[in-house]
């Protein structure tokens, strides 16, 4: 039986990790698990580990352990890599794929995926999460890639082709509503309906869903409710770094002064992508104001 399908002993804990809800992972009683799900559970609460910021911890607490587990040897990659180490990590992730067993290993691929996409591998990542057999969080992944490369086509096939054998699973309406938000349209209003139900029921809640359904209550242009569910989302987190990105945007839409939440993203996530796109354009906009300035002194 498949651990992760609605009937297997890992759907609750893998559903809490893909939902956000990272401590209701760390806490989940793994007690009764079967032998051969106790390890998949530990790689998801270690994962949710690194994803609250206790990467320091993770490695420290599977040190030894990872020559005899290529899972653990793919969460330490991902420890490394959320340190701020994305070389080290893809260095150890292209070590451990060379091993056909490693290179076989659902886990592996996930992650070795992410970290390899991370460190700018998009080809080698999609390589690796290619071999996937049946892997909704490989399939997850793949969807993401596509979506970074601007390739909806590729997107939208890959969430077909999986929406065919995994049906109504939490992860194959998550690929698809995200999807939705690229391709715009109706679109919009299909995601916010799964983002929306996620983020407003008390056993599926997370700062993570509450930032999506904001994101698609922006598409649908409506500010208001968009505004109350990142409020929300910081008053779980308030130093959520998509969350204060988000409401920075909204800020930034409705005409609002940014100063202050752009100095609070600075603080929290100096490397945000926002804050990067937007250091870009900036030297971009200062270098073209420069020729403009020298074409007219010229004249």
């Amino acid at each position: 039986m498949d651990p992760y399908s609605a009937e297997g002993e890992l759907i609750n804990i893998h559903n809490h990790f893909h939902q956000g809800q990272f401590p209701e992972v760390i806490d989940f009683d793994t007690s009764s698990l079967s032998p051969e799900n106790a390890l998949p559970a530990r790689v998801l609460q270690l994962r949710a580990r690194i994803a609250l910021g206790q990467a320091d911890d993770v490695l420290a607490d599977i040190q030894g352990e990872t020559d005899a587990h290529p899972e653990l040897a793919a969460v330490a990659a991902l420890a490394e890599l959320a340190l701020g180490r994305a070389d080290e990590a893809a260095e150890k992730v292209e070590k451990l794929v060379q091993s056909d067993a490693a290179g076989e290993n659902a886990t592996v691929q996930v992650l070795g995926g992410t970290v390899l996409q991370a460190a700018g591998k998009s080809e080698e990542a999609l390589a690796l999460l290619g071999k996937h057999q049946g892997s909704l969080d490989a399939v997850a992944l793949i969807v993401q890639i596509h979506l970074q490369q601007n390739r909806n086509d590729l997107a939208v096939k890959e969430v077909a082709a999986a929406r065919r054998w995994a049906q109504d699973s939490l992860l194959v309406n998550l690929a698809e509503s995200w999807v939705g938000l690229r391709l715009g349209g109706e679109k919009y209003q299909q995601a916010f309906y799964v983002f929306e139900e996620l983020a407003q029921a008390p056993a599926t809640s997370s700062v993570r869903t509450l930032v999506s359904q904001a994101v698609a209550e922006l598409h649908l242009g409506r500010t208001e409710e968009a505004q109350a569910a990142l409020e929300q989302a910081l008053k779980k987190e308030p130093e959520h770094a998509d969350a204060i990105a988000n409401l920075l945007v909204l800020n930034a839409i409705t005409g609002k002064d940014i100063t202050e939440l752009t100095s609070s993203l600075q603080k929290t996530d100096a490397e945000h992508p926002l804050l990067t796109d937007l250091a870009e354009k900036s030297d971009l906009f200062d270098k073209a104001a420069t020729k403009y300035k020298a074409k007219v002194a010229a004249a």
